[in-house]
């Protein structure tokens, strides 16, 4: 590896927010890669559709503050 971790992040941090916000999802997603997990063709279809959604704005997103009071409710 040629390159420090400092130096990326300094060169990361210089990029548009846009692009710092791709790469930092490219990073958290790399933590969580498990080789053996292997996803169903069917939920790699309803995970690229929702995140299509989310992206065209067309999906209806709920705050996670009112689902934790939501579900805070119901188990009272």
């Amino acid at each position: 590896m040629g390159l420090s971790a400092e130096t990326i992040i300094t060169e990361a941090l210089e990029l548009p927010s846009t692009t710092r916000a791709m790469v930092a999802e490219r990073l958290i997603e790399s933590l969580d890669l498990d080789e053996s997990m292997e996803l169903s063709p069917e939920w790699r279809d309803e995970i690229s559709r929702r995140c299509r959604e989310i992206d065209e704005g067309t999906a209806q997103l709920i705050p996670a503050e009112t689902v934790f009071k939501r579900l805070y409710a119901a188990l009272q």
